[in-house]
């Protein structure tokens, strides 16, 4: 089963670099992150990009799942 989707939470958003599909989701909330930690997966023009952490801290929220199809700029992640 696919983790719900969640609204962003307060803190910095980790926003997609470009449109794609999101095809991995490999955080949650509540989670500790550093920065530079893959915490996204987006396929875009069937290459698969790494989306990481922009800053240490906790997942404040999880705006996707896996099978979205995202736009450039849509919040993915937000680590407070």
């Amino acid at each position: 089963a696919t983790p719900a989707k969640g609204a962003a939470g307060a803190g910095t958003p980790v926003k997609a670099p470009l449109p794609g599909v999101v095809t991995k989701v490999l955080v949650a909330n509540g989670q500790s992150v550093k920065k530079g930690d893959t915490v996204v997966v987006l396929e875009a023009m069937k290459m698969e990009n790494n989306i990481t952490a922009e800053c240490d801290g906790t997942v404040s929220g999880v705006c996707c799942a896996a099978g979205d199809s995202v736009m450039e700029g849509t919040t993915l992640v937000t680590i407070a």
